[in-house]
């Protein structure tokens, strides 16, 4: 297994979730401190955003819109670099807080929820995923999920992965062009380790934040790992970009859970350069 080293990108956060890489910029998440930020090729915060209801994934439309998943209140939001707006909202089709997306090339947007009251200590249940359409409609498209987490998809788009975090599995599923999910599969068995964020590289390997060993892997479909980084904390989630696309970026906390609930901010932005760059047309 080779071993990638991070070094600090940005620092002095909550909880940083979602990185995405656009035009030059970092996109992340800071959920606790209710804000998204898109952070300069040197680390530097450029743009702010108030999302009061706790901002959790990020992606981008084919118009270059950013959306983001607002948790508490189950919309999905949209930034046009002005204004924001609803973009879609899951009450009554959402089960607990949305969680991360992914986005397919006609703008179809593939989103999980917690699947129960997680804040209010109720006990972990399957949920559903959710697409919503270009035109605001919102279909059920697979149930059964635990704790769906962060989605990519790959192989020219024809295939959807998302992690399921309570059960250490990253599956897959076919993704037809109506945007309809059919055989479910396992891409890897994590075992003990806890997939959080995921992003995916050109070679199709998905690069997966393990949130309880604090460890960043490259896995192949069928679950063989072939890079690690290890950090001494939470990893959360992790994206590639940078100039030439192979800046993998990772966000985690580093600290302890009790220093997450006393408010520390301990969250950062970490990067090391991985060997395969992210797919061309991401």
């Amino acid at each position: 297994m080779n071993m990638l080293e991070p070094r600090l990108f940005a620092e002095g956060f909550l909880f940083l979730e979602a990185p995405k890489w656009r035009a030059g910029q970092l996109w992340v998440s800071d959920v606790f401190d209710r804000k998204v930020f898109a952070l300069s090729q040197d680390g530097a915060i450029r743009t702010t955003i108030a999302v009061p209801h706790r901002p959790a994934g990020l992606g981008f439309l084919p118009d270059d819109a950013l959306v983001i998943a607002s948790q508490a209140d189950q919309k999905l939001l949209r930034w046009d670099g002005r204004t924001l707006a609803v973009h879609a909202d899951l009450a009554g089709h959402a089960v607990g807080y949305l969680n991360d997306f992914a986005i397919d090339a006609r703008g179809r947007i593939y989103v999980g929820d917690f699947g129960y009251d997680r804040v209010g200590g109720e006990t972990p249940r399957p949920t559903s995923l959710h697409r919503v359409d270009p035109d605001g409609h919102i279909a059920r498209i697979a149930e059964d999920l635990e704790f769906p987490n962060g989605s990519v998809i790959v192989d020219g788009g024809r295939t959807l992965v998302v992690a399921e975090t309570w059960v250490g599995r990253i599956t897959a599923f076919d993704l037809s062009e109506s945007g309809e999910l059919t055989n479910r599969r396992l891409f890897a068995d994590l075992k003990e380790r806890q997939p959080d964020g995921i992003c995916a590289d050109a070679e199709g390997a998905i690069w997966a934040a393990c949130y309880n060993t604090g460890e960043f892997l490259r896995v192949l479909d069928g679950g063989e790992i072939t890079h690690r980084a290890k950090v001494d904390g939470a990893a959360i989630s992790c994206t590639l970009g940078g100039a030439d696309g192979r800046t993998l970026f990772m966000s985690a906390f580093l600290g302890t859970e009790a220093d997450m609930e006393a408010g520390k901010r301990a969250s950062v932005v970490l990067a090391g350069e991985a060997e395969v760059p992210r797919p061309q047309a991401a």
